[in-house]
């Protein structure tokens, strides 16, 4: 009986420590997406600009933007699911009692995960008649199920982070908001802990004799 428990707490343990793994590795590389991604759609509006008043536009351009508009919609919709960022009446649940709040995010939570998992698998089939179809963009010549296939990657993995949402709020006494946000304003408080903790102990530095 012993020998069972250790086992299980065990193998608790390493799915605990994989998840916190995998987290960190989804969370880099979303993060590392969208700041690539907006900061080359930057850099490209101000060179195409620069060009058009010197010479004359760069011919894809538009391709291009498309392109880093596409990934930052949807990898940022799968970070938002996961960070609690998208728009939601957080003002009226934080003033329901918390088992009703629990209840409304579970629901609010499966429904969205059903409509995110049903948008991917249209955009799924959209990506695969592109590549039957075999289209390429007007101006790169590229195939054009390239630039469209992080739709369904992006609303799949919204849907799973929904998926989390749940299953963390079945798991866990208090409310989440998603798999790695308890509270609206947890990011913020941390922060604020941080940097009061930082005050305090510049604060309790020696200072020196003059």
């Amino acid at each position: 009986m012993g020998k069972h428990t250790g086992t299980d707490q065990t193998f608790q343990n390493r799915m605990k420590k994989a998840g916190a793994v995998l987290s960190k590795a989804v969370d880099r590389f979303e993060v590392t997406i969208l700041v690539v991604s907006t900061a080359a759609l930057a850099i490209l509006l101000i060179i195409n600009v620069i060009m058009r008043n010197v010479y004359r536009s760069i011919h894809f351009a538009e391709e291009l933007s498309r392109l880093f508009i596409m990934l930052i919609t949807f990898v940022g919709t799968s970070y938002a699911a996961r960070k609690a960022r998208h728009i939601r009446m957080g003002a009226l649940l934080e003033l329901l009692p918390t088992k009703v709040e629990k209840v409304l995010i579970i629901i609010i939570s499966i429904i969205s995960a059903a409509i995110f998992f049903i948008l991917g698998a249209i955009a799924l089939e959209y990506v695969i008649v592109l590549y039957q179809r075999q289209t390429v963009t007007s101006s790169l010549r590229a195939p054009y199920w390239t630039f469209v296939l992080i739709a369904p990657i992006g609303l799949f993995m919204a849907s799973f982070q929904y998926v989390r949402t749940v299953i963390k709020n079945f798991k866990e006494e208090e409310v989440w908001l998603s798999p790695e946000q308890k509270g609206e304003f947890e990011d913020e408080a941390v922060m604020l802990e941080e940097a009061k903790a930082s005050m305090t102990f510049g604060s309790e530095l020696p200072k020196e004799s003059t």
